[in-house]
């Protein structure tokens, strides 16, 4: 988290800032026999002109009874959420009932309004689940993509996520987001005995969990991108350092042994090298550790911290004072000289890199407590646009697909912490469409996981 400064800011501070909370990962699902079949016909239209046109789509409820219900309702609203689509109301429809999955009449839509529509069919045998479903383009009458899923039947909530993303890429040319999973720190009790505990949730705010039960603090996880394993910040037993742990049997353990403190970890790309802080005396150094060895990349005698690698896996973003104060840099992944790249008004920190590699993602501090923001600028520093402020907004993660950040923002109370509030939000790297993610209590320190990773029933 980012502790509000005090008026001469401390480099102690600085290294705090690099801490933030969040959960651990629970293990994929098993994987989904899919077929699939289509046209071949190209995107019915791109994200520029979904922005300021939402696609008008027609979703009714798949055959097969209540599952196929469920199923179309979650990808109603996976695509309704994101800004880009815009789910007819059932009272538009001319057709009423679940469809037969066969081919529809097109007439009976027409007058709808609705560009593209979903129809199909739901299977259950007690043990799996099959979905059938088309996506057809009304104007021309023509289909543009007709899949299959298979799964076992406690992973029907992820079969309607996926089919939401297949009908996100087909219709806008881009991969979605919604089989995915967050997590973060959840907390509840009076201001001085705070309980935080690890969750994790669905990206729709399904299947909340808990992971942990608040003994020790746990810090800044981040997902392997190649494997079933988190690196995380833990002070379990009063000993902060940096921990891997496999997300399939819950094994864990610690990312070396160091005499100081170890933070803000992250994986490379291809998930074999984790790069992390180290304190060294009054300031911090970056390291990246991999096989157990760990190699130095900076040694400025600042306080450098918060490293992410490009998604090439060719350079590191991160934060440092050491020209005097909290701005963020970029560096070749195997360390030398590092080159500023923020230059607007005020410190900068939690630089985290886009997926498609063309965005940097920032926490901005203009120099009082009531002017926090989120903001993302290319990687030479250009562009800059902040997405949203407040008295405090912090720690932005990207969607893997890079569309969407995902922050949160507090509230300020009283001496007490009455009127406090800590809220998960989402949005566009455009800056539209800021859209709440509800949690049952309080909650920091978002992480997007990988595609393929939400829950089940």
């Amino acid at each position: 988290m980012i502790l509000l400064p005090s008026p001469q800011f401390r480099r102690r501070d600085f290294i705090l800032k690099a801490l933030g909370s969040a959960a651990l990962l629970a293990a994929p699902l098993p994987v989904l026999a899919q077929t699939a079949g289509d046209t071949g016909k190209s995107a019915v239209i791109d994200v520029n002109g979904a922005r300021n046109a939402p696609i008008p789509v027609a979703i009714t409820d798949l055959g097969g009874g209540p599952l196929g219900a469920n199923i179309s309702a979650i990808v109603t609203s996976d695509l309704a959420r994101s800004g880009l689509f815009r789910p007819l109301v059932r009272a538009a429809f001319i057709q009423s009932g679940p469809s037969d999955g066969g081919t529809p009449n097109f007439e009976n839509w027409k007058p709808t309004g609705a560009q593209a529509l979903v129809t199909g069919q739901a299977f259950d045998d007690g043990a799996t689940v099959r979905v059938e479903f088309r996506l057809w383009d009304i104007l021309p009458g023509t289909q543009i993509q007709g899949t299959a899923f298979t799964a076992p039947k406690a992973n029907w909530r992820r079969v309607a996520h996926i089919m939401a993303d297949a009908i996100y890429e087909r219709l806008l040319g881009e991969k979605g987001y919604f089989d995915t999973r967050i997590v973060y720190v959840s907390s509840q009790g009076p201001k001085a005995r705070r309980i935080r505990r690890l969750a994790i949730m669905d990206q729709d705010s399904e299947n909340q969990r808990y992971l942990s039960d608040g003994t020790w603090l746990t810090l800044t996880p981040r997902f392997n991108p190649k494997r079933d394993e988190i690196v995380y910040m833990s002070y379990a037993n009063n000993q902060p350092r940096v921990y891997t742990m496999n997300l399939a049997t819950g094994a864990q353990s610690s990312l070396g042994r160091f005499d100081t403190m170890t933070f803000s970890p992250r994986w490379s790309p291809d998930g074999g090298t984790v790069v992390m802080a180290t304190t060294n005396g009054g300031g911090s150094d970056i390291i990246a550790v991999s096989g157990g060895a760990a190699r130095r990349l900076t040694n400025s005698g600042a306080i450098d911290v918060s490293p992410c690698y490009s998604p090439d896996g060719a350079r590191i973003t991160f934060a440092s004072d050491r020209g005097g104060d909290q701005q963020i840099y970029l560096m070749s992944a195997n360390g030398g000289s590092a080159q500023r790249i923020s230059y607007g008004s005020g410190r900068y920190g939690t630089p985290v890199w886009s997926p498609r590699g063309d965005l940097i993602a920032f926490t901005r501090y203009a120099g009082d407590t009531s002017n926090f923001s989120i903001g993302v600028m290319r990687p030479d520093g250009s562009g800059e646009r902040i997405l949203a402020d407040g008295w405090l907004v912090e720690g932005p993660t990207f969607a893997p697909n890079g569309r969407v950040l995902m922050f949160w923002r507090e509230t300020r109370g009283d001496s007490q912490g009455i009127g406090y509030s800590a809220r998960l939000f989402s949005i566009d790297v455009t800056g539209f469409n800021e859209q709440p993610v509800p949690t049952p209590a309080d909650a920091t320190d978002p992480a997007w996981s990988p595609l393929g990773g939400s829950a089940g029933a």
